[in-house]
């Protein structure tokens, strides 16, 4: 009887730190795809600025900054302004190439935590229902199943032992 609420409470701690182990791991992979959506949304504006420093650097569009300003070498002033828009520009670009490199791995860390959660899920399925091994009898691992094989075989001499004895 002891034995018995031993083990009943020994499989009840493995299933609640399983559950607890997948609890943490599921709001781990939520807090990874918090940062996706996040990374994505500063993709998506940068992008829009991308666009936008394009159009700027188009000739026509820096004449019209500098169209009411009197100057006396407007040339300069206009290389001026291109060379600027160009650093944003390149600036811009390296953000993006960033945010790529981070999507990448968030990307993986998304799916090596998905494949940690999907096998303690399958691990606790497992420890749920017991394994039949080929005699019928249940095992939680192989391990298990053959120390029994061989405890049953030494538990079989033994008898065959008292009996031809008597």
């Amino acid at each position: 009887m002891r034995f018995g609420s031993r083990l009943a409470l020994l499989i009840i701690l493995v299933l609640s730190s399983l559950t607890a182990a997948l609890a943490q791991n599921s709001t781990g992979v939520e807090n990874l795809r918090s940062q996706l959506n996040d990374l994505q949304a500063k993709e998506t504006a940068l992008q829009n600025q991308m666009k936008q420093l394009d159009e700027d650097l188009k000739p026509e569009n820096i004449e019209k900054v500098f169209a009411l300003n009197g100057s006396t070498h407007p040339e300069e002033l206009r290389e001026q302004r291109r060379k600027q828009l160009e650093a944003q520009k390149a600036s811009v670009q390296s953000q993006l190439d960033q945010i790529a490199t981070s999507r990448t791995r968030l990307d993986a860390a998304i799916s090596s935590a998905e494949a940690a959660t999907y096998r303690q899920s399958a691990v606790t399925a497992t420890s749920d229902q017991p394994a039949t091994t080929s005699n019928g009898a249940s095992s939680n691992s192989s391990s298990t199943a053959v120390k029994s094989k061989s405890q049953r075989r030494t538990h079989r001499k033994r008898v065959r032992r008292t009996k031809s004895q008597q």
